[in-house]
């Protein structure tokens, strides 16, 4: 279990988004207020974000240390500016190594991922039925054993199909094939998601045979106006909806916002 961060909207600092809030993700990895299956998120972090002027692919920088450990944060925070950015806090699932290969944001092209949950017993059951899936070009990118690598190796392998899908129906159908594959093997799988390509922002709320991790959205609140916020907690006082479970998010460039509840 980990906690998500995702922000659209005009340029800021990091550090306004990911440290400053009281609740901030930097909080959230030593005291998180809605994590059921986890007490800390104390088994490394990641950022992505997007140059705030130049069509480039993201940045990322990954540790596995903890977030308020990391000596270095501070600074990058302060320094770097964007208006589309993706951030976690992981707790590693049991079983699972804690290295940089397993560390999130996971990219593709101009393509950030981010995943909060887990599929129960994933090397036992859904790891070869994925992989059975996969073209072997995507089949060949995939570097590290986590379930959350192998969600977005099916999500990319449907991404780059011939009928070359929406970020929105790329996901949705990722959802769909998770679901038969767990319903198949008996098992339980939380999928809560957020994705960027640097213009729109993506997000899910999805579970089988359970109940998915919190996630909540907030648009143009007056600290972050132009601005839409996806995050497992809330970060500070607000109006903030809770995404519906068994549902998508989405968020346009015009910063619209799109939910969809899925069967």
């Amino acid at each position: 279990m980990c906690r998500l961060l995702g922000y659209v909207g005009s340029t800021i600092p990091l550090k306004k988004i990911l440290s400053d809030p009281p609740h901030s993700l930097i909080v959230q990895s030593y005291q998180p207020r809605e994590m059921e299956e986890a007490l800390l998120n104390a088994d490394g972090f990641g950022l992505g974000w997007y140059h705030a002027t130049q069509h480039t692919d993201p940045f990322t920088y990954k540790n596995i240390l903890p977030a308020w450990s990391d000596l270095n944060l501070d600074s990058l925070n302060r320094y770097v500016e964007s208006g589309r950015i993706l951030a976690y806090v992981r707790s590693a699932t049991p079983g699972q190594s804690v290295n940089l290969s397993n560390c999130q944001p996971f990219q593709f092209e101009r393509l950030l991922f981010v995943h909060n949950g887990y599929i129960k017993q994933f090397r036992t059951s859904l790891y070869r039925l994925i992989r059975n899936r996969l073209r072997d070009s995507v089949y060949q990118n995939i570097e590290g054993t986590t379930d959350s690598e192998h969600i977005f190796g099916l999500l990319i392998n449907e991404l780059t199909s011939a009928t070359q899908p929406t970020l929105t129906t790329a996901l949705q159908t990722t959802l769909m094939i998770i679901k038969e594959l767990a319903e198949l093997a008996d098992v339980k799988a939380l999928v809560n998601v957020i994705l960027c390509d640097g213009q729109q922002m993506v997000a899910s709320r999805f579970s089988i045979a359970g109940i998915p991790p919190s996630l909540y959205w907030l648009q143009n609140d007056p600290k972050f106006p132009e601005s839409v916020i996806i995050a497992s907690e809330p970060l500070f006082p607000g109006n903030w909806h809770s995404c519906p479970e068994q549902s998508i998010i989405s968020v346009g460039e015009n910063l619209s916002v799109n939910i969809e509840k899925l069967g």
